[in-house]
């Protein structure tokens, strides 16, 4: 059971390595250090999206609108840390 624990541990961390990387890849569009019609940077933005929007269009539904300011990525950041918590608090269940 401790391999489960593990496992668990090691998709919360790379869920929350993609989320970095789509945070830091949009304000890299939002200031046209990167260019968005490179074939590269559209795939690799589009894979993000992709697999983050089944995260993110939940949490958006609950939030209120902000006028152009997206805190779903937060919001995730902190369910994700809060988890992890749950997580670790609780390791003798998985022994």
């Amino acid at each position: 059971m401790q391999s489960l624990f593990e496992i668990l541990m090691l998709i919360l961390g790379v869920v929350r390595l993609f989320i970095f990387a789509h945070f830091i890849m949009s304000w890299l569009l939002a200031f046209n250090v990167l260019n968005p019609r490179q074939q590269f940077v559209q795939q690799v933005w589009q894979g993000l999206s992709r697999v983050l929007e089944p995260i993110y269009s939940p949490i958006r539904r609950i939030l209120p609108p902000m006028g152009g300011l997206d805190l779903a990525p937060l919001v995730a950041l902190l369910a994700i840390y809060a988890l992890e918590i749950v997580l670790r608090n609780n390791v003798a269940l998985f022994l």
